[in-house]
């Protein structure tokens, strides 16, 4: 029974992560086909809303001793969700200008950020195999990236935006794991969302709705683009089409597997296999895209993974 329960567990968390890891394909052929960042993320996260609106109606009918939330917590639970929205928005920034193999590596910079924060709150030195890690994944980031040969043309923009979308990422992880712990998923999640839908509706009306219908705006807007492409009303097809997808597989589905499968199995065997998310990521970029990923990228990632599965293996003596 407890292997089959590690298996299930195994699995989910196998699933939720490989979920994430192609949402930024989808996302650059949304992008192809006309979309906005600021169409994107509202549908995913309008959709993403109603979908959790109406599973939380459902379970709380289901399960009547399920924990009201606490007010406060409702509150901690919305800024911790500030950092969702400004991840979806930071990594697709990132995509407009990079490749989504190379943002999905700047995305994982979170296993060093990680520990970083960690050893910053605890006021601890990190460990060797911590601090091995770490270096790991920065020597890995170099060959992922390809920095040493420049095959691959680097955006600054790309890598600003991917830089800060794994800053963003990181307060997430921590954020989540120690507010309302005593809530199921589908219950946290709803109002995590509240929080992310906040910031990405701020980011929706100053980089498109409100400089194409306050013409004050329009002009502030051009101080920091000249590009005025995006500035029109919102394509409302996305909802339909791409929306639903992204809202589904991006701020439905992995929340719930993820919180599903890492209880069966740990903290640590849970975070090795979610690393499943950059290789999926760059594989699908590869298949779908048709993105350039050389040799010494796939040698970059493998270290970073390996750096992943260091820092959370416990190494024992028998």
């Amino acid at each position: 029974m407890e292997n089959k329960n590690l298996l299930k567990g195994v699995l989910f968390v196998a699933m939720g992560s490989s979920f994430y890891g192609m949402l930024a394909t989808f996302v650059k052929v949304a992008y192809d086909q006309g979309y906005t960042t600021a169409e994107v993320t509202a549908s995913q996260f309008v959709l993403g809303i109603i979908i959790l609106g109406i599973i939380n109606l459902i379970m709380s009918k289901k399960n009547k001793n399920t924990p009201a939330v606490k007010p406060k917590d409702k509150r901690r639970l919305m800024l911790a969700g500030t950092s969702l929205g400004f991840t979806s928005l930071f990594y697709y920034l990132a995509v407009q200008y990079i490749n989504v193999s190379i943002a999905i590596v700047l995305l994982m910079q979170t296993v060093w950020l990680s520990i970083l924060v960690e050893s910053v709150l605890s006021k601890k030195i990190p460990s060797a195999k911590k601090l091995v890690a770490m270096l790991l994944v920065l020597a890995g980031t170099v060959l992922a990236t390809n920095l040493i040969n420049q095959e691959i043309e680097l955006n600054p923009k790309g890598l600003f935006w991917g830089f800060l979308a794994a800053c963003s990422f990181t307060t997430t992880m921590f954020t989540s794991n120690r507010v309302a712990t005593y809530l199921p998923p589908y219950k946290k999640s709803i109002y995590m969302l509240f929080g992310g839908g906040i910031i990405v509706a701020l980011f929706v009306f100053f980089s498109q709705l409100g400089p194409y219908y306050f013409s004050g705006l329009m002009d502030l807007y051009r101080n920091f683009s000249d590009d005025v492409t995006s500035i029109h009303p919102l394509n409302l097809e996305i909802f339909f089409t791409w929306g639903l997808f992204l809202s589904l597989f991006g701020t439905v589905l992995p929340p719930i597997l993820l919180n599903k499968g890492f209880p069966n199995t740990g903290l640590g065997l849970g975070s090795i296999v979610s690393s499943i998310e950059l290789p999926v990521s760059v594989t699908m970029a590869f298949i779908v895209l048709q993105e350039q990923v050389l040799a010494i990228q796939w040698t970059g990632i493998a270290i970073i993974i390996f750096a992943i599965v260091i820092s959370n293996l416990n190494f024992k003596k028998n």
